[in-house]
C-alpha cells in the first residue's frame, strides 16, 4: 500500500536524505531550500518542513548533506556554478534557522560537484569544475565551517605531463572511497561528461601522505571505452573483500570494476572490468550502493529504479524494477 511521507511543494529541483538525522534536503528553482524532519512521535513516519530559506538568485541544482560529525550543514550548487555551505542554528526546534558560512563565488568555471570525504584528521572537500580541474579542500577548524584551505588543483587526467585543450564539462561524478579510519588513505573517484575524452574516464585518485599530493593510482575504462562520457559513480562498501567494488555509469551501461592493490611495497594498483549491466533506455542520472555493499539501485531518464545483484558464484542480474512513473 502506498502512502505520502512528505508534500515538497512545486519547484523540485533536487534533494538529499541525511541517514543519520531521518532528515530531507530540498532545493528549488527559484533558488530556495528547505528541510523537511521525520515526525518521531507518529507511527507512520511522515516528514514536515521545518525551515526553507532563500539560498541564491538562481535554482539550485545539487544539494548535498556534510557528514554528520560537523553538525547538521549542506552545500548548495546553483545552476550559475555558485557553490554555499549552511549550518543549522538555534538553540531549539522552535528557534532553528539556517546561517551561511562560506561561499565561494563562480568568476570563471562553474562548479559542477562536490562531495564530502568520511572525516580522518581533516574534513576535506572535493569539488569538480566546468574546465576540468579539480580542487581539493581541507577544514581547518573543525568546529567552524567557513575556515577551508585549498589542498591541491589539479585536471582529471592521467598523464599530467601531455598537453590538452581546455575542455567544455557538461557534468561531473564523485565518489569518496567509503573505507573510514585515521590510517585509510583519503582516495576518491572522479569522471566528466566532456568534449574532451582525456578528461572523461573514471580515475581513482589517491592521497600521497609523504609528498603531500594527489596521484591517479587507477583508471577504470578499457582502451576503446576512454571516449565515454562518465554519467554516474558508485563505490560500495567493503565488507572484508580483498578487492573494491566499483560501478560506472557510461551510454553503454553500468560497469562493475573490481579494483585490488597489487603491491604493497610500490603501492601499484589492478583493476578488472567484471560486467556491463544494461537494461536502462537513455542516460543513468544516479547510482546508489546499500550499506552492505551487495546491490546496487540506479536510477536514470526512463524513469526506471532497478536493483543489482551478483549471485554467490559472481554473475550479476537485475534482481527487481520499480516504475517511478517516466522520465523526461
Amino acid at each position: 500500500m502506498e502512502k505520502e511521507l512528505a508534500t515538497l511543494g512545486k519547484g523540485v529541483r533536487c534533494c538529499s536524505w541525511n541517514y543519520c538525522g531521518k532528515r530531507l534536503a530540498v532545493g528549488y528553482n527559484d533558488g530556495s531550500a528547505a528541510v523537511h524532519d521525520s515526525d518521531s512521535l507518529s507511527s507512520s513516519s511522515t516528514f514536515s518542513r521545518s525551515s526553507k530559506w532563500t539560498v541564491h538568485a538562481s535554482s539550485i541544482k545539487s544539494i548535498i548533506w556534510i557528514p554528520p560529525d560537523f553538525g547538521d550543514a549542506i552545500a548548495c550548487i546553483c545552476v550559475d556554478g555558485t557553490l554555499s555551505l549552511w549550518e543549522e542554528a538555534g538553540e531549539d526546534a522552535h528557534s532553528v534557522t539556517w546561517k551561511k558560512c562560506v561561499v565561494f563565488e563562480s568568476s570563471g568555471p562553474r562548479v559542477l560537484e562536490v562531495q564530502f570525504g568520511f572525516p580522518t584528521k581533516y574534513l576535506k572537500m572535493v569539488v569538480a569544475y566546468s574546465d576540468g580541474h579539480v580542487k581539493v579542500y581541507e577544514l581547518l577548524d573543525l568546529l567552524v565551517l567557513n575556515k577551508w584551505q585549498l589542498q591541491a588543483n589539479f585536471k582529471n587526467i592521467v598523464n599530467s605531463v601531455s598537453v590538452f585543450g581546455k575542455p567544455t564539462c557538461t557534468s561531473a561524478s564523485i565518489a569518496w572511497s567509503p573505507r573510514r579510519g585515521e590510517n585509510q588513505q583519503s582516495s576518491f573517484l572522479l569522471g566528466f561528461s566532456s568534449d574532451l575524452p582525456q578528461f572523461n574516464s573514471c580515475k581513482m585518485w589517491e592521497f600521497e601522505e609523504p609528498h603531500q599530493r594527489w596521484l591517479p593510482v587507477a583508471e577504470l575504462a578499457l582502451p576503446e571505452d576512454r571516449d565515454d562520457r562518465v554519467h554516474a559513480l558508485a563505490w560500495a562498501p567493503n565488507i572484508g573483500r580483498p578487492f573494491e567494488v566499483i560501478a560506472v555509469a557510461t551510454y553503454k551501461g553500468i560497469a562493475i570494476w573490481h579494483v585490488w592493490l597489487e603491491s604493497e611495497t610500490d603501492h601499484r594498483f589492478s583493476s578488472e572490468k567484471i560486467v556491463l549491466l544494461s537494461g536502462h533506455v537513455g542516460e543513468v542520472w544516479q547510482l546508489e550502493w546499500d550499506i552492505s555493499g551487495m546491490t546496487l539501485a540506479s536510477t536514470g531518464g526512463d524513469g526506471m529504479v532497478r536493483l543489482w545483484q551478483s549471485n554467490l558464484n559472481g554473475v550479476w542480474h537485475e534482481h527487481a524494477t520499480l516504475d517511478c512513473g517516466g522520465g523526461k
